[in-house]
């Protein structure tokens, strides 16, 4: 999952950053209002938290041009302005969800999560796979009732194969999904997230099959 930032302070923005790649998302970061607009109208986020006091553009004028240009993505308004207008006006304009500065991150980080099942249709947190449950609420995965030790990572990369179960998924996506543009990313750091998983998954659970030229494919065991 792909979550934009739009933050034009730089401590909140690597807060924001920091807590949800430590949760497994994938997290690119835009300061300029103009920028925020661009890139999101170009790339398949699965959030955008938006700040209202941005330059280039604000955060009203960035949501007008989103939902004017047909991105139906989640948007979190996220602002210290407590004034009802403003909160009614960032509604009006498509915003579906409002968290008012200073907040709490647990609380911030459960709002993200409700807002990336609301925008992909599936208000079941629990995808399974044979004896495999994931529970995104919790970001737990139990495999025959035993809880697995995952680490952020490979629960994201799970996930990911979990939601298109049976169906091939281009290894360009996955790192897509998984990785923010301005990480860095060794050459090989998706295969070594299917490697351990593998290891995780034996001898019972759901197998992850590398389609040789186009994927990975997660099937039942």
């Amino acid at each position: 999952m792909r979550v934009l930032i739009v933050e034009d302070d730089e401590a909140m923005a690597r807060g924001l950053i920091a807590a949800l790649r430590s949760s497994g998302l994938a997290v690119d970061h835009e300061a300029d209002g103009a920028e925020a607009a661009r890139v999101a109208r170009s790339e398949p986020y699965a959030l955008v938290v938006l700040d209202l006091g941005l330059p280039g553009l604000s955060g009203f004028e960035v949501l007008r041009v989103l939902r004017r240009g047909g991105v139906t993505v989640p948007v979190m308004i996220l602002t210290a302005r407590d004034a009802i207008e403003d909160r009614v006006r960032g509604l009006d304009l498509g915003a579906d969800d409002y968290l008012l500065k200073p907040f709490d991150l647990a609380e911030f980080e459960a709002r993200v999560r409700a807002l990336i099942r609301r925008g992909q249709n599936r208000p079941d947190p629990v995808l399974s796979c044979g004896a495999l449950v994931v529970d995104r609420s919790s970001g737990t995965a139990t495999l025959g009732g035993e809880l697995l030790v995952l680490r952020p990572r490979e629960m994201a990369v799970l996930t990911a194969l979990l939601t298109r179960a049976g169906k091939v998924i281009p290894k360009e996506r996955l790192v897509g999904e998984i990785f923010g543009f301005d990480e860095p990313v060794a050459p090989n750091a998706l295969e070594l997230y299917v490697a351990r998983l593998r290891k995780k998954l034996e001898p019972d659970g759901p197998r992850i099959r590398t389609i040789r030229g186009l994927g990975y494919l997660l099937e039942p065991a």
